[in-house]
């Protein structure tokens, strides 16, 4: 893709904003914008439409929250911290902190997970927090001249506790692998339960309505663009941990493989719990489901063709979790649209398999509209980033 070419279209971030305010904006969704592009040329669909909006529903394990619980009389420093059985890092201050999505309930240690039995874990806690719903909380400590407090027990809810925000390190994956097991037992991964000889294949994208799909090089996101997190208000921060930006791509700009990440933070108490699901895979562990959404401003009609791309232009490699993942080994058995992915099979070694997402493209959709819904009504502006993330 040819860089820093003349574009026939400049629009700004001020003016699309100005737009939102006066509602004039025109809003459509990733897959909306496809026939639009398609129909009228780059040009002329960045010349009618300002932004474009993305949505993906599907656990992100690297996710999980601050939660400063208040401080205690007397004063504690606590050092060890169970929210509803499940270890919070308190390494951060006095009372603070942090539940990861992935940290299972002391009474489900991993060593006991087996296939079919439900483990509650940190995403559990998160849903359960922006539920409502109340949280036990057990925090011990040393103790110290200004800190004397040994251990608090006592319920805490987001309505009671000081702040509490959703902190994840590493979300909204820029395309996946397709999973397969190619061993001789069934497995249990977190991309779901994987049956022998490939006897099937389960991926995790919404494909086309992906967000880092329909900007593949990050010219719209960066540190202060405002998103769709959890079904509030969230800012991108960083790019997220794993961020691999150096992958090789289609001409469409399209990583083949596992790339970009996004580093998202919101406020917890403005969250719900139909976007924040904790959930328990399968002889796994537990993770948590993410509602996330990026708006993706119209500035030329570069961007807009990004937009345009669709399932069949998106492609993933096969790859073996029954032997070559865990060994470290990056070995592809071939590549794969989305297309087909969300087709229900695919054709592999001349056998047809069924295919299964866990993200789902229903929720997928409704983030996007939701986001649409909210622009249009002058509720939710563009945020430019301070700087994008690195493509290197």
């Amino acid at each position: 893709m040819k860089k820093h070419k003349k574009h026939k279209i400049n629009k700004t971030y001020q003016e699309i904003n100005e737009k939102i305010k006066t509602g004039d904006v025109i809003v459509v969704t990733a897959e909306e914008i496809i026939d639009i592009v398609k129909e009228n040329g780059p040009v002329e669909a960045a010349r009618q439409v300002d932004v474009v909006t993305t949505g993906t529903f599907a656990p992100m394990c690297s996710s999980g929250a601050f939660i400063n619980f208040g401080h205690t009389v007397p004063t504690i420093k606590a050092a060890k911290v169970w929210l509803n059985k499940v270890p919070a890092y308190a390494g951060v201050a006095a009372v603070d902190c942090y539940v990861g999505a992935t940290e299972p309930c002391e009474d489900d240690p991993l060593n006991k997970v087996y296939p079919g039995e439900f483990v509650y874990g940190g995403g559990h806690v998160i849903e359960d927090l922006v539920a409502g719903k109340k949280v036990h909380l057990k925090a011990e400590a040393y103790g110290t001249d200004c800190y004397p407090n040994r251990m608090v027990e006592k319920e805490i809810s987001l309505r009671t506790v000081q702040q509490a925000t959703l902190c994840n390190p590493r979300n909204g994956y820029q395309n996946y692998n397709c999973a397969i097991n190619l061993s001789d037992r069934t497995i249990y991964t977190y991309m779901g339960a994987l049956k022998p000889k490939a006897s099937n294949a389960n991926y995790c994208s919404a494909g086309q309505l992906s967000p880092l799909f329909n900007d593949p090089y990050y010219q719209t996101i960066g540190l202060g663009t405002r998103i769709f997190l959890g079904g509030a208000e969230g800012y991108i921060t960083w790019h997220g941990t794993q961020h691999n930006p150096s992958i090789k791509r289609t001409k469409r700009g399209v990583p083949i493989k596992p790339a970009g990440t996004i580093w998202a933070m919101g406020d917890l108490k403005k969250m719900s719990a139909k976007w924040l699901a904790g959930a328990s895979l399968q002889g796994y562990g537990c993770s948590l489901f993410v509602g996330l959404g990026i708006p993706i401003p119209i500035l030329n009609e570069e961007i807009v063709q990004y937009t345009a791309v669709s399932d069949e232009e998106l492609f993933t490699q096969i790859v073996d979790y029954g032997h070559d993942y865990p060994n470290g080994i990056a070995k592809s058995y071939g590549q794969v649209s989305y297309a087909e992915l969300k087709n229900g099979h695919i054709k592999f070694k001349g056998e047809k398999i069924p295919t299964v997402p866990l993200s789902s493209l229903v929720r997928s959709r409704e983030v996007a509209e939701i986001l649409k819904k909210r622009i249009s009504q002058r509720k939710f502006l563009i945020g430019e980033p301070q700087f994008t993330l690195p493509t290197k």
